[in-house]
């Protein structure tokens, strides 16, 4: 079985259509949360991935756009989460409301969180990456952090896709993966975009300027 794996799309539309396009055959779709946020098209990436992602969990800023809170965000996250709020209608906001924390994929060999396991808002770097972490998995699949990164063990695999609509490793690209479970390996994916398309929605949209600056950078 050979799934598609993607995080933080964060209402990234242009992105996302990219790594869709890019994406290899798979036999499903995998989701580690935070598809909306930041970004103007916080609606649309949900009526895209409703209907294709064959499990997907709540994000922080998905759960802030649903619960009225912003916990502790910056001006542009907030901004992010204000947006969205306008722009979903009821079906969009109930779909994303029912994003559990934490969910298991592929006849349970996959786990997807956003953050950790044991706290959703934690941000798990790769330096944090550990056999540990894994449970009955064979693979944990973790967003959050942005930052594109997998470690195999004998245990089984700690990964993250990246993300797609706003990375900060410092590679500008769209970021997905490919986990294939015969035999387990990650193929760690990048795709171009157009970036000045997103930053003249995102000024359009009334925005904070630098949520589409800083996407030449990948920061």
């Amino acid at each position: 079985m050979k799934v598609g794996v993607i995080s933080d799309v964060h209402a990234n539309r242009v992105a996302l259509d990219a790594v869709l396009d890019d994406m290899p055959t798979v036999d499903g779709l995998l989701c580690a949360g935070d598809v909306v946020g930041y970004n103007p098209w916080p609606a649309e990436c949900i009526d895209i991935l409703r209907n294709r992602v064959t499990a997907s969990v709540m994000g922080n800023h998905d759960r802030a756009v649903v619960s009225g809170t912003a916990f502790s965000f910056n001006s542009m996250a907030n901004a992010g989460v204000e947006y969205a709020r306008n722009e979903l209608n009821d079906l969009q906001r109930e779909w994303l409301a029912n994003r559990p924390l934490t969910t298991t994929a592929c006849d349970g060999r996959v786990r997807i969180v956003h953050g950790h396991p044991d706290d959703p808002d934690h941000y798990t770097y790769p330096g944090e990456f550990s056999p540990e972490l894994l449970g009955d998995e064979d693979v944990l699949v973790m967003g959050h952090t942005h930052v594109q990164h997998h470690e195999v063990y004998d245990e089984g695999v700690v990964m993250n896709p990246g993300s797609v609509g706003q990375p900060r490793d410092k590679d500008s690209r769209a970021a997905y993966a490919v986990l294939d479970l015969d035999p387990i390996t990650v193929e760690e994916r990048r795709v171009e975009y157009d970036i000045e398309t997103v930053q003249e929605a995102v000024r359009d949209a009334g925005l904070p300027e630098r949520i589409g600056t800083r996407l030449e950078k990948g920061r």
